[in-house]
């Protein structure tokens, strides 16, 4: 299996996103690779690293995942690989909740979104985005008795 980080989905991927599908809450996993100093595309200069940039859009995009109805529900610091292989390990693991499709579509199209995504793409090497739908009841609910 070939692991490619990626900072944008490319046509086909957006063209799934887009065609009708789960019509509900979606995760999204993000597992993100940081470049080592960020790098901005309007060639502003900077101190930060690229975990620092990222971290002024997270900061934001809360605010942004608010105004959608959707929320963060976990980020933490990637340790170790516990079980496969890929040739380097992700830097952090997040996820994030979304009531449809839609409201992220609604969200990546703002204005105020676009804004705070400079330092999301100024931060980021790459990153793989995984969507899911409709916890796995067995998995997650504790048997009784």
């Amino acid at each position: 299996m070939e692991v490619v980080n990626k900072v944008v989905p490319n046509k086909e991927q957006m063209e799934g996103f887009l065609e009708p599908g789960h019509d509900g809450p979606i995760y999204m996993l993000n597992l993100l690779k940081f470049k080592e100093k960020a790098d901005y595309a309007d060639g502003r200069e900077t101190d930060l690293t690229g975990a620092e940039a990222y971290g002024i859009y997270g900061a934001e995009v809360v605010d942004h995942l608010a105004r959608v109805g959707g929320k963060p529900m976990f980020s933490a610091q990637v340790e170790r690989l516990m079980l496969g292989e890929v040739e380097e390990l992700w830097d952090t693991a997040a996820i994030a909740m979304y009531p449809s499709r839609k409201a992220m579509l609604e969200m990546m199209n703002s204005a105020a979104y676009q804004a705070s995504a400079v330092h999301r793409t100024a931060g980021l090497a790459g990153q793989l985005n995984i969507e899911l739908v409709e916890p796995v009841g067995a998995l997650l609910t504790p048997k009784d008795g």
